[in-house]
C-alpha cells in the first residue's frame, strides 16, 4: 500500500512503550496506561468463559451451513500502525470481494452474506472472537476500529492526528456516530477526538451507546435507517 507503514513501524519500535503515554496528565495516564488494560483483561477473560458455549454453538452453525472456515482472519493496523491479525466469526461467503462494508449496498451484501452471517452481523455476534484480540493486548473494548489496507486514507490521517497512538477497539466513537454510514474524513476526525479525550466517562458513554446501536441495528450498511 502507498502508506509507508514499514518505516512508521520501525520508527515506533525504536521508542520505549511508555512513550505512548508521554504528555498525559496523571489521571489520564492512570486510566489509559493501567485501568483500561486491567478492565480489558478482566472483562475479556470473564466474557470468554461465560460465552464459551454460545461461541461453540455459533462455530458449529457456521460450519454446517456454509463451506469455508469458521473464523475470518484479516491483517489490521492498530496502535503505532503495527499490524496484527484480527479474528471474527465468518459471516460472508468465501468468494466475497475484499472491500470495506460501506462499499457494499444492501442488495449487493445479500449476494455474499451467509444465512447465519446475516444474524451474526445484525447482532454483532460476529465480533465475539475479538475478545481474544483484547486478551492478547492487540485491542481494547473501546477505541478506534482497527484499520485494513483498504482504509489507506484513514491510516494516513491517524498518523497525522495521533489516533494511531491509542489501542483500537471493538467499538468506538465513530461506530456510535454513524458506523458504516460516515465517510473516511469523518471517521478520522472521530478517531482523533477519541484519542485526544479518552477517559473512563467517555468509554462508558460509548459502551452504552454501542449497546443501543446494536439493539437498533443502525449503520450496518448504506441502506440502514
Amino acid at each position: 500500500m502507498a502508506v509507508d507503514l514499514e518505516s512508521r513501524r520501525s520508527e515506533q519500535e525504536s521508542k520505549q512503550t511508555d512513550n505512548v503515554y508521554m504528555g498525559l496528565s496523571g489521571t489520564a495516564f492512570f486510566y489509559q496506561g493501567i485501568m483500561k488494560r486491567t478492565f480489558d483483561i478482566i472483562g475479556s477473560f470473564t466474557m470468554l468463559i461465560l460465552l464459551a458455549v454460545p461461541m461453540i454453538v455459533i462455530a458449529v452453525l457456521i460450519k454446517v451451513t456454509s463451506p469455508g472456515p469458521v473464523l475470518f482472519k484479516q491483517t489490521r493496523f492498530g496502535r503505532d500502525s503495527k499490524p496484527f491479525t484480527l479474528i471474527k466469526f465468518r459471516s460472508m461467503k468465501i468468494n466475497t470481494p475484499e472491500k470495506s462494508n460501506k462499499e457494499f449496498s444492501n442488495s449487493t451484501m445479500q449476494l455474499y452474506i451467509t444465512s447465519v452471517g446475516r444474524v451474526l452481523r445484525r447482532t454483532s455476534l460476529d465480533e465475539l472472537p475479538q475478545l481474544l484480540n483484547i486478551l492478547r493486548g492487540e485491542m481494547s473494548f473501546i477505541g478506534p476500529r482497527p484499520l485494513a489496507e483498504t482504509d489507506e486514507f484513514v491510516i494516513t490521517q491517524w498518523q497525522k492526528n495521533g489516533a494511531d497512538q491509542i489501542k483500537p477497539g471493538i467499538s468506538g466513537l465513530a461506530q456510535v456516530n454513524g458506523r458504516n454510514l460516515i465517510d473516511d474524513e469523518q471517521k478520522a476526525e472521530y478517531d482523533a477526538e477519541y484519542a485526544e479525550h479518552c477517559s473512563f466517562t467517555m468509554d462508558l458513554s460509548i459502551l452504552i451507546k454501542s449497546v443501543l446501536v446494536v439493539i437498533m441495528q443502525e449503520g450496518i450498511n448504506k441502506d440502514s435507517k
